[in-house]
């Protein structure tokens, strides 16, 4: 009877040891918001914290780079996502480079095409050029698809190609996923598309650009032209939640690196 006692004693000492450890850990919930193209990074970076973190509940809402600057202004999110550089228009935040992110040219895996020129891309997207057989192409009427104002990927590829304002679109959507669905329901399209959402998607092909393969090395080593930044935004003067300065923290350290990588993006942090 002693030893059960002693026993039992020894099981409530540790759970009252293990109680005291979980109230000096770290709880709260972080709440995240904006590009749909860091999708796979922020899922990667939110299930990897709270794993560590039980405590700690991350929230992610995609809606939108622009909405996600917007929400981080107006105090509706501790931290927001920016697949993109802040507008001068937007002042009083500070943008942080987690990683760096290809923007794929994709088309419909049945398309002939394999290389196309930033030119071309222009031309195409502009409605300069009309049927793919002027690209070298089949003899079909070009169809382009895009994203809707304020995206990050939207703002990234017309920036490079010199589109802005410029693009004819079939299609304005608003989401990466829903370009690469649109993209494979039709043999006419060119899209455009975040690296880590377009790898390795059935339907699709992603066009060399220029003759350089968009990967995460060619994006790291800058040979590839259609980049952009993938930023956490936090309001300049304001304090984050104690979880949310660690949520910040881990994902900007290079603990993260790894996990990063195998979201499909570059990470900044080595």
């Amino acid at each position: 009877m002693k030893k059960i006692l002693a026993v039992l004693l020894a099981a409530a000492l540790a759970a009252s040891a293990l109680c005291a450890c979980a109230a000096k850990g770290k709880s709260g919930t972080v709440s995240t918001n904006g590009s749909t193209s860091m999708e796979k990074v922020i899922g990667a970076l939110q299930e990897q914290f709270m794993s560590d973190n039980p405590g700690v509940k991350v929230t992610y809402d995609a809606t939108g780079s622009g909405t996600g600057i917007e929400a981080v202004m107006n105090g509706t999110c501790d931290i927001g996502l920016a697949s993109r550089k802040l507008k001068d228009t937007e002042t009083g935040l500070t943008a942080t480079t987690i990683a760096l992110d290809g923007i794929a040219i994709i088309v419909n895996a049945d398309n002939s095409l394999g290389d196309i020129s930033l030119d071309q891309i222009a031309s195409a997207f502009t409605g300069e050029t009309k049927n793919w057989k002027d690209l070298g192409g089949d003899d079909l009427e070009i169809s382009c698809i895009g994203r809707e104002s304020g995206s990050g990927t939207r703002d990234g590829f017309e920036s490079i190609t010199g589109t802005a304002d410029k693009c004819v679109l079939a299609q304005e959507l608003t989401s990466t996923g829903a370009v690469i669905e649109a993209v494979k329901n039709s043999k006419n399209a060119i899209g455009y598309a975040s690296l880590s959402a377009a790898q390795g998607q059935a339907g699709i092909k992603i066009l060399t650009v220029g003759g350089v393969e968009c990967s995460e090395a060619t994006v790291l080593d800058g040979t590839y032209a259609i980049q952009r930044p993938f930023n956490l935004v936090t309001k300049d003067g304001g304090k984050l939640s104690d979880a949310a300065q660690a949520f910040f923290d881990f994902a900007t350290s290079k603990a993260a690196a790894a996990l990063i990588t195998n979201a499909g993006a570059v990470p900044t942090a080595k």
